[in-house]
């Protein structure tokens, strides 16, 4: 499906009232196409100097996979804690399991016009400071480890051929709540890249 057409449907959602989100935007295709799935929308809200994140997941389907459509300009302070809350609902239904549907987060492929996935089932979110070895994702969009600004190419390096992949994969990944959601899915099409077990595991918001 074109990008184009599925901005058109962004822009006609909603009890028929006109509503848009601006969806990231990456030149990587992480995944391709989901069948079986239902839409949930995070809106990018204000409310005089207030930012707000308001969900509509009506058309959601507990067995089906959901596509999380979120609007890139909300902070993940925001957007985190709704996520949250949509995974434990679906975690923990009893009477309608799917042990197959999973979660995507919804991006627009810039060079192949075409909407792309990134998969999060799997990802357990906690807004807390972790201890580890973190890999911290700041909202200045720099990268640090142990308060050293490294970049993406050297990480890409450590993680891809200098450090043993037991000790890659043990990586903590903690971001900047106050980063932008659309810097966030930059940033975890990046981790997609480094080929981590990081599919199953937590990350951190703070």
């Amino acid at each position: 499906m074109k990008y184009l057409s599925l901005v058109i449907l962004f822009l006609v959602l909603s009890c028929g009232n006109k509503e848009d989100i601006l969806l990231p935007k990456s030149n990587v295709t992480v995944v391709a196409d989901v069948k079986d799935h239902s839409p949930i929308y995070i809106f990018f809200r204000t409310n005089g100097k207030d930012t707000l994140a308001e969900v509509n997941r009506k058309n959601s389907i507990i067995t089906t996979n959901w596509i999380f459509n979120i609007d890139k300009r909300l902070p993940l302070r925001l957007v985190i804690p709704e996520v949250m809350k949509l995974q434990d609902k679906k975690r923990n239904e009893k009477a309608h399991v799917n042990e197959k549907a999973e979660n995507y987060y919804a991006y627009a492929d810039s060079i192949g016009k075409n909407m792309a996935f990134i998969p999060f089932t799997k990802v357990y979110y906690k807004i807390e400071k972790p201890i580890g070895t973190i890999i911290y994702f700041d909202k200045n969009d720099e990268i640090l480890i142990e308060n050293n600004v490294i970049k993406r190419e050297k990480i890409k390096e450590m993680c891809t051929t200098i450090l043993p992949k037991k000790l890659a994969d043990n990586f903590i990944f903690m971001f900047d709540k106050n980063m932008s959601y659309g810097m966030y899915i930059q940033n975890k099409i990046f981790i997609e890249s480094l080929r981590l077990d990081s599919r199953n595991r937590e990350e951190f918001v703070y």
